[in-house]
């Protein structure tokens, strides 16, 4: 995956060099544009039944969700932070705050459990 990931933000970069966008890709441009991407794939949700997304609205959601990535890549290459690394660090944070025994079967938060 590391190597997918690395190929793709080469391109990414790539693109946003030929295009002289550097500019304007400070951390605050990229997490607004992660937060408005995450906002459009929450729309192609938005008024469904049963969580089921409109099959001709899936290609969208497909591009919707490589924009999310596009942003998230970008935004943490401009911190150098791992994704990777920090997923891992996270799945322990929150199986210490999430134990089976407490959360199995609830949707509290674990500052309520």
């Amino acid at each position: 995956f590391n190597m997918a990931k690395d190929d793709s933000l080469k391109k990414i970069k790539k693109f946003i060099k030929d295009r002289d966008w550097e500019k304007f890709h400070d951390p605050k441009n990229l997490a607004i544009s992660l937060n408005l991407e995450t906002a459009e794939v929450l729309e192609l949700f938005q008024w469904t039944k049963d969580n089921n997304i409109n099959p001709e609205k899936r290609d969208s959601l497909n591009d919707e969700l490589a924009d999310v990535y596009y942003w998230l890549l970008l935004l943490a290459d401009y911190y150098k932070i791992d994704l990777d690394d920090s997923l891992q660090n996270k799945l322990k944070k929150n199986a210490e705050n999430y134990p089976v025994n407490k959360s199995s079967g609830t949707s509290k938060k674990y500052t309520d459990l």
